[in-house]
């Protein structure tokens, strides 16, 4: 299962707020509720949110078995 705890530490690091990704980076609320609850995501916004937060996929997504 892949799991999106890391987001939020790294969005806190990098002081972007849910908010903002949602009005200045048009992050849909439904894509942050589907990373909330650790459900399918696109490579796409995987790809956006490491270009915003300029990380790594690692730095915001981590495989953990079930």
């Amino acid at each position: 299962m892949i799991v999106f705890d890391r987001l939020w530490d790294m969005m806190r690091q990098c002081g972007i707020s849910q908010y903002k990704l949602i009005k200045d980076y048009g992050v849909s609320r439904g894509q942050l509720d589907r990373l909330k609850k650790n459900e399918n995501v696109s490579t796409y916004t995987l790809n956006r949110l490491c270009g915003i937060l300029n990380c790594k996929l690692e730095d915001i997504a981590e495989y953990r078995e079930e």
